[in-house]
């Protein structure tokens, strides 16, 4: 795929300069660059690690729909489209005009140090919707978004590493036994 600047797009940015929330979290995973990117870049996985995203559709090779579910039910969607991307190295997108959710960001794939797998970089901003959407999407990823990206990569690396995510879902809580 050929690289796509923001300079070659005639589009604003979605999130502009000075505004809405910056993210950046980073995880090296013990997988090579290669499965780990080809991994990603197969936009249908994102689900399988990301909590709170319940599809990404790819519409083509640039374009995307994504949908969450807020806690109450209701479907909340933009598009995106990739604006640059270096096989191997990184993804950049941003949401495209109309979507419930401005946003905008990068995914970056580097070496580890000594050769022990991949550092994944996610660099996110998106800018609060306001009024009852902002409330439910508040609620949806709580009050640390920081937090709810740095889960969703250690679950990636899980999935990558072992093949699962571990969970507790369906086990008993255990007891304080006799003390």
């Amino acid at each position: 795929m050929t690289a796509l600047t923001f300079t070659e797009l005639a589009a604003p940015p979605s999130v502009p300069s000075g505004k809405g929330v910056k993210i950046e979290q980073a995880l090296t995973i013990a997988s090579p660059i290669p499965q780990v990117y080809s991994f990603w870049r197969k936009l249908e996985n994102l689900p399988r690690f990301l909590q709170h995203l319940e599809s990404v559709v790819a519409l083509d090779e640039r374009h995307s729909r994504w949908t969450v579910k807020t806690p109450r039910g209701k479907l909340v969607h933009w598009d995106t489209e990739v604006i640059e991307e270096r096989e191997n190295e990184m993804i950049s997108w941003r949401s495209l005009p109309g979507s419930d959710v401005d946003n905008a960001g990068s995914v970056w794939f580097t070496p580890a140090l000594g050769g022990r797998g991949t550092v994944v970089k996610v660099l996110l901003k998106y800018s609060q919707p306001s009024g009852k959407l902002a409330a439910a999407l508040a609620k949806l990823w709580g009050r640390d978004a920081k937090a709810d990206i740095e889960e969703d990569l250690f679950r990636l690396k899980s999935l990558l590493e072992t093949g699962e995510i571990p969970t507790v879902e369906g086990q008993s809580r255990g007891g304080r036994g006799d003390r």
